[in-house]
């Protein structure tokens, strides 16, 4: 059984929607156990146990989420060289454009010499004003199938040994 550990952070529920439809794509195959963990609840050894990685993010001012940020202070180093080769995908629930989110967890899975799996899926709000950047998400269905999706392709390939 291969485990994809999904490490992710929500402040306003879009990500949050976002991980369970990709875990829910993951969970159809039988061959895979999808791990979804909180950043502030994952530790190096989660991730050091894990067959493949799914990183999920809201952009905060055009960056990873705190919280995102203390997991990779946390766990980089020590799980520096013990998990090189594995795949890792992108999840960004952005306001805007999302990419310098997708750009900062490519470059510490560059570092842990991850392999991507996929491009980076972002998300696009358009949450500009104060009020809506702070107000819940509804992600479209649309949106939540390409993670769904993702998901399955994930499982997929650990499966079949591509990852």
């Amino acid at each position: 059984m291969k485990t994809l550990l999904v490490v992710y952070h929500s402040m306003t529920g879009g990500t949050e929607q976002m991980v369970h439809a990709l875990v829910a794509g993951a969970a159809d195959d039988d061959g895979v156990t999808p791990r979804l963990l909180h950043a502030s609840k994952a530790v190096a050894a989660d991730v050091i146990d894990a067959d493949a990685y799914v990183f999920a993010t809201p952009e905060n001012l055009a960056a990873i989420s705190g919280q995102m940020k203390d997991f990779f202070d946390r766990c980089y180093y020590p799980a520096l060289d013990r998990i090189n080769g594995r795949a890792y995908a992108v999840l960004v629930c952005a306001g805007s454009d999302g990419q310098n989110a997708a750009r900062q967890i490519e470059r510490i899975a560059t570092g842990w010499r991850l392999r991507p799996a996929a491009a980076a899926l972002i998300v696009c709000t358009h949450a500009q004003t104060p009020e809506q950047i702070l107000a819940p998400k509804t992600i479209a269905a649309a949106d939540l199938d390409r993670c769904r999706e993702l998901g399955a392709a994930l499982a997929t390939g650990l499966v079949l040994g591509v990852f």
